[in-house]
């Protein structure tokens, strides 16, 4: 197995994981990342609620382009840590 992953790298595959999209090796380096780090649990656990409550909205609620705009804003806050 690779290297652990550090916060930054976990922040950054958080989007794949939770649309089942990493692979085996890196999945098993998140599970371990999230065991040992009292910060990143609580950081996924707002992600799943964020993107649970905003799957609540009725598309017509949000325009396309403030969606893209929020989207691309999730997108870069975890390039900034």
């Amino acid at each position: 197995m690779k290297d652990e992953l550090t916060c930054a790298e976990l922040v950054e595959l958080v989007t794949d994981y939770l649309e089942g999209a990493l692979d085996p090796e890196t999945t098993e380096r998140f599970y371990s990342h999230l065991a040992i780090c009292a910060g990143c649990g609580p950081y996924l656990d707002q992600m799943r609620m964020t993107v649970r409550t905003l799957g609540e909205l009725p598309q017509e609620a949000v325009p396309a382009e403030v969606r893209d705009a929020l989207l691309a804003a999730f997108r870069e806050g975890g390039q900034t840590t």
